[in-house]
């Protein structure tokens, strides 16, 4: 889910130009979110693609299913909007590409809405969702995620803070407007690009989003 907590600075000096504006790197993997922690039932988890799809029909996956898509890593960056970054970690699961090929959005799709348990959401452009290494990630390092971490499946976005990749991920929504998610209702950027440090909405640019 969303970001909250400040974590300690490691110390860690990388390279010049290696660390987003305003990011410094973290030791470890802070556990960072809004709300408690899901009890997960495996009998009752499913992950839907719905909303603006091309066919007009809900696609779902059970777990046996989402866990028989494509496995992929992806070695990315995870940067959170309370300034901490995490470097090459290898992420594994299916790539966001490969639920689009599953499930195509309808022609007019400009954004999706990243749903997540307890009603946790966030809107993304769907050119950022489609990126190359945005992956529903399944597996850290080579490790099952933890369920403080999002097990079974958090969405990673590199190029966007980790508030857009939720935890607990249950499904996407295709949308042909844009509207808020989650923490973009309560102040943070509608956008969050980490390179341009897109963190709250006071921030944003004429388009950047839906008037809050």
């Amino acid at each position: 889910m969303g970001a909250m907590g400040l974590p300690d600075d490691s110390g860690a000096r990388p390279a010049p130009g290696r660390l987003p504006p305003g990011q410094r790197v973290q030791r470890g993997w802070p556990v960072t979110h809004y709300g408690p922690v899901p009890r997960f039932r495996s009998e009752r988890w499913d992950f839907r693609v719905f909303g603006a799809t091309a066919e007009g029909a809900v696609h779902s996956w059970d777990l046996s299913e989402f866990s028989a898509l494509p496995y992929a890593t992806v070695t990315a960056d995870l940067h959170c909007v309370t300034r901490f970054s995490m470097l090459d970690a290898e992420w594994g699961g299916a790539r966001t590409k490969t639920v689009l090929e599953a499930a195509p959005p309808a022609p007019g799709v400009t954004h999706v809405m990243v749903w997540a348990e307890f009603g946790y959401s966030a809107n993304i452009r769907l050119a950022d969702f489609a990126a190359e290494n945005a992956v529903f990630a399944t597996h850290c390092d080579g490790e099952a995620l933890t369920a403080e971490h999002g097990f079974p499946v958090r969405l990673v976005v590199p190029h966007l803070y980790a508030w857009k990749g939720p935890k607990w991920v249950r499904g996407v929504e295709y949308m042909t407007t844009d509207r808020r998610g989650f923490w973009e209702e309560r102040g943070y950027h509608n956008l969050g690009e980490v390179w341009e440090e897109q963190r709250h909405s006071y921030q944003e640019e004429p388009g950047d989003g839906p008037q809050l």
